[in-house]
């Protein structure tokens, strides 16, 4: 399924509600403002000819100066200096708006996909659009690039992503008497024989306190929950495409198909997989190297595609990914996209990237990586990379859009879901509920707001 990208309405102008002035749309919560000034109104700062210029990029990245030294190395004209930042809710976001306030900032800043339009809102970033960017918009992902584009702009560059997989533990789907499966309903069923090979053990988790999967499953069965209308936004997170999704894993939770007591990844989780307790995870690409610190896990598992909705509906979905955004005060906008664009796409920046910062899924439409093309000893030899998230980063529903209230949207879902266990509410409820105190979040923000039903 690949419907059309023409529902994405989104713009500067529809971050904006009706009469509503930058400065006071910019009141966003824990977040200053860079000013009253769109940047994108002003004049394109024309790239410095042949003077050396100076760029810096802020990100929570690891070693990301070594990807940088090998650009400058060959670039003399521009070089490149990395900071290291807080993760961007543990500090990092809040340390650019502040720079921002001030006046300063770096000319790069590692901005998660999810949180772009916030920036946006709060007039932080660049429309590189004005510089170019679209000439580059053929060498990424489809399903990438929709979520940096939006109508009249480009305010950021695809740094990685997270197309979804299936990975397993092989023995005990055996044992179980099972194999991967391609839709949901089949993997209930899973579910259901892993049960019964022993007391503890399940499929797979389900975290009531981690919303980000639950987002990435609606995504996947095709829902949409914020759009625009005009200068208006839309919610719509009681759609029959979410509500499906919420009723299915209610059911799975009734039934104990499975474990809510620890999220992906956590100490408990590592624990119960190496013990042969939990036999699989619907997780991102980057997911990987985290399975690859299971204790004896090695040679054990292996990865097949998500599984679907329905046999036409969209072949995976995403968890994660950020972009590589030119802040409003930089100095060389122009520059700085002339880096990202070869970070991103080119064979060398790719290989650095994954090298030295192990980004998760490169975004570049024909090159994963060299390391990435090699078959993996740890996941039984499979080339699972070319096999599996090669495709998966292609069958996205690309329509899906993020909202200036993404954060407060996890936090109110989480909750919600809690009581599921702590009062029984269920899952379709707790969407509901969610949703009104999403709605409440754009109208604390000064925007124009109306459910879609």
């Amino acid at each position: 399924m690949t419907p059309s990208p023409s529902g994405r309405q989104l713009s500067r102008r529809n971050l904006l509600s009706l009469g509503l002035g930058t400065a006071a749309a910019g009141l966003l919560a824990g977040c200053a403002v860079p000013g009253s000034t769109n940047v994108n109104k002003a004049a394109v700062i024309p790239a410095a000819g042949g003077d050396t210029v100076q760029i810096t990029y802020w990100a929570w990245l690891k070693d990301l100066q070594k990807v940088c030294d090998v650009w400058n190395a060959k670039n003399p004209r521009i070089q490149v200096t990395a900071n290291w930042i807080p993760g961007g809710n543990s500090g990092g976001y809040q340390k650019m708006y502040s720079a921002l306030a001030a006046g300063g900032g770096p000319d790069i800043g590692q901005v998660e996909l999810r949180q772009i339009p916030e920036f946006m809102l709060a007039n932080g970033l660049v429309d590189l659009a004005r510089y170019g960017a679209k000439q580059y918009q053929s060498k990424y992902d489809e399903a990438a690039w929709a979520q940096v584009e939006f109508v009249d702009g480009v305010y950021g560059i695809p740094q990685d992503t997270g197309p979804m997989g299936f990975y397993y533990q092989t023995a005990i789907l055996e044992q179980a008497g099972g194999e991967p499966p391609a839709t949901w309903d089949e993997w209930k069923v899973l579910a259901d024989k892993v049960r019964k090979t022993g007391k503890q053990n399940y499929l797979e988790v389900f975290p009531v306190a981690d919303a980000s999967p639950f987002a990435a499953y609606a995504q996947q069965a095709g829902a949409r929950w914020f759009t625009t209308d005009g200068d208006e936004w839309v919610v719509d997170m009681t759609d029959d495409a979410t509500l499906r999704v919420a009723e299915f894993f209610d059911g799975c939770i009734d039934d104990g198909l499975v474990d809510t007591s620890a999220g992906a990844y956590s100490p408990g989780w590592y624990a119960a997989c190496a013990n042969g307790r939990i036999a699989a995870v619907t997780s991102a690409s980057w997911g990987d190297a985290l399975i690859e610190s299971i204790q004896g896990g090695e040679g054990k598992w292996k990865v097949a595609p998500m599984q679907k909705w329905d046999a036409s509906g969209f072949g995976s979905s995403a968890i994660g990914g950020s972009s590589a955004a030119v802040l409003a005060n930089a100095k060389h906008p122009a520059e700085a996209l002339e880096f990202i664009t070869w970070m991103t796409t080119s064979k060398e920046g790719i290989d650095a990237m994954i090298k030295y910062c192990g980004i998760g899924w490169s975004p570049a439409r024909d090159y994963i990586g060299a390391q990435r093309e090699q078959p993996s000893e740890w996941f039984s030899g499979q080339n699972y990379n070319e096999e599996v998230f090669v495709p998966a980063a292609k069958e996205q529903n690309i329509e899906w859009s993020w909202s200036p209230v993404t954060q407060s949207a996890f936090t109110s879902l989480q909750n919600q879901f809690r009581r599921k266990l702590t009062g029984g509410l269920k899952l379709t409820d707790a969407v509901e509920l969610a949703q009104r105190e999403i709605v409440q979040s754009f109208k604390d923000k000064g925007l124009s707001v109306r459910t879609a039903r």
